[in-house]
């Protein structure tokens, strides 16, 4: 019997936040970013609008959505590309950039996706190592080769909530050579606080060798829908308009993202909450042992180092409370450690509970 052959790849697949608990219904999922309020009345409002026409393909090019993010922040629509989420920008670059055994640096830790995109054109993957879970410029620069194609880099970082501050973002943009393109991923973006951050679009926008990642799928909530966009010069967008799905991103997650960039009071109000609750989080925890990373996006990576329980047995004990928190052992090899996203009042609430009620305090 003839087998049809098909390649096969070295690659660990990605493994998503758990979503369920065995047994067990009324779940707090804190595995996976998501906002923590939902999405903006504004979406909820055009979602149920009768008059959406499913039988009619989506506009291929995103043209009202690509306006409002141009008119939003401030940059040129021609160099706007939307995905059915980030992630497929991503895969589209990779497609478009990298031929066999071209190089691409990642920071050890930083968002799966890269390097299995990267893998998948047959790309190969160089790792930078980081100085205390944060990416390092001197790092990264002693990685480059002449091979080097594209150096990724989200910031702050997923899982660690690490982030390189305006002043080394600068710094690394100079000391790579002209010719790699530096991307980097804004997906937090707009939780960020932090007086010495600045998103790459802020600083970059106007850089031909800068390609900059955005999503929907985090403060906006829209995760569902995969929706996200890239920025980046003419060219380059130009390229992947021509390598991209003919319709990518659905009507409805299109029209969806247009009201979610109109909601500034929504958005107001998520960046109050997450800040709010992180900082309430990472008091409550270190008195039990637990540090984390500096209050960035929208979640806390948990060190269990100093604590008198290790991190495995604490997410055991969790779900056996229908509370989920991310591994970082999947994937990451991070060990003795947890990502806990930021949940609404109603779930950090509970989250709380169960803390105390684990360490009998």
């Amino acid at each position: 019997m003839t087998i049809v052959k098909f390649k096969k790849f070295d690659i660990e697949a990605y493994k998503p936040g758990k979503s369920g608990i065995k047994n067990i219904k009324n779940i707090v999922k804190l595995s996976a970013n998501e906002s923590a309020l939902g999405v903006s009345p504004k979406v909820k409002k055009i979602i149920t609008n009768n008059n959406l026409n499913f039988f009619r393909y989506p506009d291929p090019k995103s043209k009202q959505l690509r306006k409002e993010i141009s008119k939003k922040f401030k940059c040129d629509r021609d160099k706007i590309i939307c995905g059915a989420g980030s992630d497929e920008v991503i895969q589209m670059l990779c497609q478009l950039i990298l031929r066999p055994n071209d190089e691409v640096v990642v920071p050890q830790f930083s968002f799966l996706m890269y390097r299995i995109y990267a893998k998948i054109v047959g790309g190969k993957v160089i790792f930078s190592k980081e100085k205390n879970f944060k990416a390092s410029v001197s790092e990264i620069i002693k990685k480059v080769t002449k091979k080097t194609k594209i150096v990724f880099l989200a910031n702050p970082n997923n899982p660690t909530g690490t982030y390189l501050t305006k002043l080394e973002l600068i710094e690394l943009r100079k000391k790579l050579k002209k010719n790699i393109l530096l991307v980097i991923d804004d997906a937090y973006a707009e939780y960020m606080q932090n007086l010495d951050y600045k998103s790459g679009l802020d600083l970059f926008k106007n850089k031909q060798n800068v390609f900059i990642l955005r999503t929907f799928s985090k403060i906006y909530g829209l995760s569902s829908l995969r929706i996200g966009w890239g920025h980046g010069s003419k060219k380059i967008i130009e390229a992947l308009n021509i390598i991209k799905p003919p319709f990518n991103v659905n009507e409805v997650a299109q029209k969806a993202a247009i009201e979610s960039l109109k909601d500034s009071k929504f958005i107001n109000r998520s960046i109050k909450h997450n800040l709010f609750y992180a900082k309430k989080l990472k008091l409550l925890l270190n008195d039990y042992g637990i540090t984390s990373n500096k209050v960035s996006a929208n979640f806390l990576l948990l060190n269990f180092q100093k604590c008198k329980i290790k991190a495995r047995y604490f997410n055991e004990k969790l779900k056996n409370k229908g509370i989920i928190l991310r591994s970082t052992e999947d994937g990451y090899k991070i060990k003795n450690m947890l990502r806990l996203t930021i949940g609404s009042k109603k779930d950090n609430a509970r989250f709380m509970s169960a803390v105390k009620s684990i360490f009998k305090r």
